[in-house]
């Protein structure tokens, strides 16, 4: 058998990053950026009130209390987008609304709760430090920072920040663009009634999902029944909008695992045995004048989801351009008994919790067979059990990957 590294090795040999667009803003959302982003100016621009209150000279309230307050003139009222030039001299003071420009001569805001709220004279109540509540011009980013460097994933955040710098379109790789497609004639769309011999399609769905969380663009087809044409005419209709594209099923060497006769003929298309549980049965290669890569999984649903995680993810993140092509993995201890078949690396399903101390228990969940995706929904991790290892005793330390899921 083929070992997993190797497998995976080939593939990434194979798969190369997308080309790079320029996109606007919010399409680029979710790409990563190929550009160092400079900024033109600085953030912020101008030095500007964090409250609404009074711009004053700080040595003019320094003796302010609510028994003995100061009381002074308000010469001007400065609300947010304000382009004129203020200034104000001693003893004198300005209202003025959060995120408005600081009057030249002011070097502090008194909050407007400190005050009676006057509009011609003003009582304060309370000192202000020289300094208070004023956002200082550049004490975020500088001119000429490198705001964004080039391999940083765009979320929400990210985009933000490329708006502040006055960015309405950005350089990134695109997010690739997936189609999953299961096949089978057993199977079902959910929400249609189940005959005898019948199940519901689940594995398009589970893929689907998790080439969107990758960060692909995916596409879930309905089911193709066993029928040779039909895939094979299917496949080649999507090339034209794919990127990427993954069949689930029909990779064994049953009578009717129609998926690898079709994808045999195609393109550098191979079928291996891979040395691992579950999923043994891979099938990869590229098909079409582009060269798009084509995973075959095997139908089974956690198969088909392991084999995901540990070939086609990484794959994804690569086409993407993203500097992280693995999932994060930690060391854990193993909380009770686990066996593993000699021969095989072993893709666990199982629960990680973290302690207070910063270490990692893991315990696996349920039967490890493939058909059974009960504990797939609660599984966050994945214990590694090596090729060479066929039992690991409780206690014992274990490569673990985190699958990353939220528990809300």
């Amino acid at each position: 058998m083929k070992r997993v590294a190797d497998h995976l090795s080939d593939i990434l040999a194979a798969v190369r990053p997308l080309s790079e667009l320029d996109f606007q803003l919010l399409d680029a959302h979710g790409c990563v950026v190929t550009e160092d982003v400079i900024a033109p100016w600085s953030l912020p621009q101008f030095d500007n009130t964090a409250m609404d209150g009074y711009a004053v000279q700080a040595d003019d309230v320094a003796a302010a209390s609510a028994d003995e307050p100061v009381e002074l003139p308000v010469v001007a009222d400065i609300p947010a987008g304000d382009t004129r030039v203020n200034a104000i001299g001693p003893g004198l003071a300005a209202r003025i609304m959060t995120g408005a420009p600081v009057p030249s001569g002011a070097d502090a805001i008194v909050p407007v709760e400190q005050t009676d709220a006057g509009t011609a004279r003003v009582r304060i109540t309370a000192p202000a430090k020289p300094g208070a509540h004023i956002r200082r011009a550049g004490g975020d980013v500088q001119e000429g920072d490198v705001v964004l460097g080039a391999g940083t994933y765009l979320g929400a955040a990210q985009i933000g920040l490329l708006a502040a710098v006055g960015r309405d379109r950005v350089v990134v790789r695109p997010r690739p663009r997936v189609v999953v497609i299961s096949t089978g004639s057993e199977l079902v769309e959910p929400g249609y009634p189940l005959t005898t011999g019948q199940i519901s399609d689940s594995n398009s769905f589970t893929l689907t999902a998790a080439a969107r969380e990758a960060g692909a663009v995916a596409y879930r087809v309905p089911p193709v029944p066993d029928d040779k044409d039909r895939l094979l005419g299917l496949i080649e209709d999507q090339l034209i909008r794919a990127d990427m594209v993954i069949t689930t099923g029909g990779v064994s060497a049953g009578a009717y695992d129609i998926v690898k006769e079709v994808l045999s003929g195609l393109g550098t298309v191979q079928f291996d045995n891979v040395a691992m549980q579950p999923g043994k049965p891979q099938g990869f290669g590229t098909i079409g004048d582009d060269h798009t890569p084509i995973f075959a999984l095997p139908g089974n649903p956690v198969s088909a989801f392991v084999s995901f995680e540990v070939f086609v993810r990484p794959a994804i993140r690569k086409m993407l351009g993203s500097p992280r092509l693995h999932r994060p993995s930690v060391k854990a201890v193993l909380q009770e008994r686990l066996r593993s078949p000699e021969g095989r690396r072993q893709f666990a399903r199982a629960r990680v919790q973290t302690a207070q101390d910063g270490s990692h228990q893991v315990r696996p969940i349920g039967a490890q067979q493939s058909h059974l995706m009960g504990d797939l929904a609660y599984a966050n991790a994945l214990i590694v059990v090596p090729e060479h290892v066929t039992e690991v005793a409780a206690g014992q330390v274990v490569d673990t990957v985190l699958l990353e899921r939220r528990r809300e």
